[in-house]
């Protein structure tokens, strides 16, 4: 495959925020993957199907990636999400949020709001305390015990 529309391929995928897209042209055989981590995305061939280093990657394709250090483990009573469904943090667009970072809450207050089969699910905090961290951006889906406040 010509390395122009490998460059073009890997531009659309970079561009439409697609995680992987996959060409075949005869018995030519190209996926590109997205890796939301990494800055280039990584492409395989046929017929190895061995990872190839994107031109202009900066880093050969043979080379191996410094560990990132492991993030630490945060500290303090983990809110984690009691269903699966959609995270909201105001009753309704535009209304202000029910928490914000810093502020104290009690045990029952309401921090939260998770849309789960169209229907609206009051999330209260098991415990008082100071909001220490939102772990989850509004509107963004969450899963079952998947941590949504850091409360101190």
């Amino acid at each position: 495959m010509d390395l122009r529309k490998l460059k073009k391929l890997i531009d659309l995928v970079q561009e439409s925020g697609i995680g992987e897209i996959e060409i075949t042209e005869g018995e030519e055989k190209v996926r590109i993957s997205r890796q939301m981590s990494a800055s280039a995305p990584v492409i395989m061939t046929s017929p190895s199907m061995q990872p190839m280093g994107y031109p202009g990657a900066g880093a050969p394709a043979g080379a191996a990636a410094p560990a990132a250090p492991a993030p630490a483990e945060p500290q303090g009573h983990q809110l984690k999400s009691p269903m699966v469904g959609t995270f909201y943090r105001a009753p309704s667009p535009g209304a202000p949020s029910f928490i914000e970072v810093g502020q104290s809450v009690t045990k029952g207050q309401t921090l939260c709001i998770i849309e789960a089969m169209k229907l609206l699910n009051e999330i209260e905090s098991d415990v008082a305390g100071t909001i220490k961290a939102i772990l989850v951006e509004n509107g963004q889906p969450v899963e079952y015990g998947q941590p949504l406040f850091l409360i101190e």
